[in-house]
């Protein structure tokens, strides 16, 4: 069994924003079994941005998806603060997820006739919830949305179409984010500036974030990396750069070469 290897000591700077412990998740059965996740306990901490990286087949998808209450977990616990997910009925757990969770997709998944704003707010006007307008003006100066409110998204470039998707995710103040590959469609220079948002939005604004990634450039913003292999959580690295994770992630790929 592998264990987690850490690097620099990782003492939380806070409470834990979500929970895994003894997680798993399994698909199919018999000679179809999948197990996805064995038995993974992590904690993604309050006001701190983690990056969730692995080889294709590591389970660092369906972590985040069991995670934000999208897939359902086979067995252990996985928890949004003090709330246990397992067990929620349907309708509690739309209603965590709309009011607790925050989502940012590789797709931006805006609406056409919607301009930026009624795009931001669009969640909150679902739930017939009035937004903080002063936290949303901070939002939307933190994302450089100020002067594109009244374009829609086809006036939009990519890159300011997935700040839009990011200012959405964080108008209603969730205890915290999930990003699935949140830069995969956008070239370099404008997945540098979306993750310099979330990277913001951490340090300004006391934001939880936590990403899917392949990119070692992505997850250098992070403060944290967790590595997954097999369904497990292999190793825990503070303070990445792009250098050290593309270093580490070598070793993945040299073992699937000798397999």
């Amino acid at each position: 069994m592998s264990t987690i290897a850490t690097e620099t000591p990782t003492t939380p700077t806070g409470s834990a924003a979500a929970r895994a412990t003894d997680l798993t998740k399994i698909y199919g059965e018999g000679e179809t079994k999948v197990v996805a996740l064995d038995h993974v306990s992590v904690e993604f901490r309050a006001a701190e941005f983690t990056a969730i990286m692995g080889p294709s087949g590591s389970g660092k998808s369906t972590l985040m998806h069991c995670m934000a209450g999208l897939d359902s977990i086979s067995a252990g616990s996985a928890r949004i603060g003090d709330t246990e997910l397992t067990g929620l009925k349907d309708k509690k757990l739309t209603q965590l997820r709309r009011d607790r969770i925050g989502f940012i997709f590789q797709a931006f998944n805006l609406l056409p006739t919607l301009n930026a704003l009624e795009n931001i707010r669009l969640p909150m006007d679902i739930a017939g919830r009035k937004p903080d307008q002063e936290w949303l003006d901070r939002v939307i100066e933190t994302v450089g949305l100020s002067g594109r409110l009244k374009h829609r998204p086809a006036q939009l470039s990519g890159g300011q179409q997935q700040r839009v998707a990011v200012a959405r995710a964080l108008a209603g103040k969730p205890d915290i984010i999930f990003g699935d590959e949140p830069t995969g469609n956008l070239d370099s220079r404008a997945g540098a500036e979306v993750l310099g948002f979330l990277r913001n939005s951490v340090r300004e604004l006391g934001q939880t974030v936590v990403i899917v990634t392949h990119d070692p450039v992505a997850a250098a913003y992070a403060d944290r990396v967790v590595f997954l292999a097999d369904g497990r959580i292999v190793h825990d690295m503070a303070d990445p750069t792009a250098e050290r994770v593309l270093e580490h992630m070598k070793q993945y790929d040299a073992r699937g070469r000798t397999s």
